[in-house]
């Protein structure tokens, strides 16, 4: 015994920010983003909106789903890589909200945080040590990039997707790696306050774009055609492969490698950029929303993130 998904909930900020609306207020266009990523717009945090809020709403729209009480669950695993405080954990901070008592810790995979929590959700409702478990992407990208660098800041938006998972038999394989690399996407944080060294202000996200690029889309294949094999599957097999919208040309070269039609790769990074771990539940929501996954669909998910980390997941819907 396992896991299924038992609900998704999605929660965005208000605000939407066009390609145009960047453009004034630095050297691009909506052309010269579009052409080279896919994205059309993205959503940012302004006024009162924090990551907290942000998760607590999807939480309880997954809970509610679910159709369980909120003292069922036993656990909350949130992927982040920047929550509203350096501790508490943004997961003991949804605890909070919510009123529960269980289990509570953040995890940082970066980009493939949702396929991490997967995992580990599977082993501890596997060993039978949970039966309910809250996980819940949350990212503030916003807050990280240098808002006068073009090359980076027009890729990222905000946003909190959830999932609330209990005991079923969907994930039929599930693979992470770490490849090391750290050199090629990373942020810096201050030294703190140190009487033994100097002050130093925290560090933008630095990003090697094309090596990043060609990480993506060499390990994407590799690891989606492992999985494939180790099921004794073909690509036909698969109804939906769900990966990490962090640019609309990566999922194309992935689509075009496995030979596959476009109906088979949804995305919708054209309306919120890239979310970091947050993206594969987003579109996992969306998709369910729309009826486009049933009982029976078969679906790949497939991430890649800083470390450089890569997470792999086939599973049947249940």
């Amino acid at each position: 015994m396992g896991l299924r998904i038992l609900s998704t909930g999605i929660s965005l900020p208000k605000t939407a920010v066009s390609n145009d609306r960047l453009a004034t207020m630095m050297n691009t266009s909506d052309q010269w983003i579009s052409s080279r990523t896919g994205i059309k717009y993205r959503h940012i945090a302004s006024g009162d909106e924090n990551l907290t809020s942000l998760s607590i709403a999807a939480a309880g729209t997954a809970i509610e789903r679910a159709a369980i009480r909120v003292s069922d669950i036993d656990m909350i695993i949130c992927s982040t890589m920047c929550g509203d405080y350096v501790f508490p954990s943004l997961a003991c901070c949804v605890a909070e909200a919510l009123g529960v008592t269980c289990p509570a810790f953040d995890l940082n995979a970066a980009c493939s945080g949702f396929i991490y929590a997967l995992d580990i959700a599977d082993k501890f409702i596997s060993t039978g040590r949970s039966k309910h478990i809250l996980i819940v992407c949350a990212e503030m990208m916003s807050r990280l990039c240098d808002w006068t660098d073009r090359s980076t800041c027009v890729l990222f938006g905000d946003g909190a997707a959830a999932c609330v998972v209990g005991e079923g038999n969907a994930i039929k394989y599930i693979n992470l790696t770490s490849d090391g690399h750290t050199h090629l996407l990373y942020q810096q944080v201050g030294s703190g306050n140190s009487p033994f060294r100097p002050q130093k202000e925290p560090g933008f996200l630095v990003m090697a774009g094309q090596d990043v690029f060609k990480f993506a889309v060499s390990k994407v294949g590799q690891q989606t055609e492992l999985a494939l094999q180790a099921l004794n599957l073909t690509p036909d097999d698969i109804d939906l492969y769900i990966l990490h919208q962090a640019n609309k040309r990566i999922i194309d070269s992935a689509r075009a490698r496995l030979e596959q039609p476009e109906e088979k790769f949804p995305t919708n990074i054209d309306r919120y950029g890239n979310t970091s771990s947050v993206t594969i539940p987003l579109l996992l929501d969306e998709l369910l929303e729309a009826g486009s996954i049933k009982k029976g669909t078969k679906l790949l998910l497939s991430a890649f993130g800083a470390g450089m980390t890569t997470g792999t997941c086939v599973m049947i819907w249940e």
